[in-house]
């Protein structure tokens, strides 16, 4: 198997921080949502494939009565910043009615996902809509949104690892990292 991180230029963030930031996070989200009667439940829900090893690691922190479900958004594809508007490419199958919505993404920069999903969710007319973030690269913002939780700040650098892909390699790396500048734009993958 091909050792990946040496195509990182360094490491932001170990997976050592990553798993005690996640577990802080959990813990922050369960004390938002002590006043839930038994019943309600929160649906949550992963913006994939990014956010996806995030959310799996971040529900088992989480104890609250609650579904899953994911969307699928694309506005990257092989480019390292947005090409386009982003394109809700698969909906949600859960009720969201009257639901309570912890929304997981990996990463907010622009903010134009989580702003077109936030705006998909209210549609559906949930009880509250909150979200969550793995990472936060405010110097990139275009349109005004800040999430609820938030794992770490990051400057405005081409992060991988932990979920975040370029061309979708990258994802299964324990750490978040910068990827060389070289590798950003590659020709082909071989």
């Amino acid at each position: 198997m091909v050792e990946l991180t040496n195509d990182l230029d360094k490491i932001l963030v170990t997976e050592e921080e990553i798993q005690n930031r996640i577990s802080e996070l959990g813990q922050e989200i369960n004390e938002c949502y002590t006043n839930l009667a038994n019943d309600e439940i929160v649906a949550v829900i992963a913006i994939i494939n990014g956010a996806i090893i995030f959310t799996a690691d971040l529900i088992r922190h989480l104890r609250l009565n609650m579904e899953l479900d994911c969307i699928r958004v694309s506005s990257y594809r092989d480019a390292t910043s947005p090409i386009q508007e982003p394109e809700i490419i698969d909906r949600i199958r859960l009720n969201l009615q009257d639901r309570h919505i912890l929304l997981i993404d990996d990463i907010l920069d622009t903010g134009s996902t989580l702003t077109k999903v936030v705006d998909l969710l209210n549609t559906t007319r949930p009880r509250t809509i909150r979200t969550a973030v793995l990472l936060d690269k405010s110097s990139r913002r275009t349109v005004p949104f800040e999430a609820d939780f938030i794992g770490f700040n990051i400057p405005d650098e081409f992060v991988v690892g932990y979920g975040l892909d370029f061309a979708e390699h990258y994802r299964h790396l324990p750490c978040i990292g910068v990827l060389k500048p070289e590798l950003q734009n590659p020709p082909t993958w071989t």
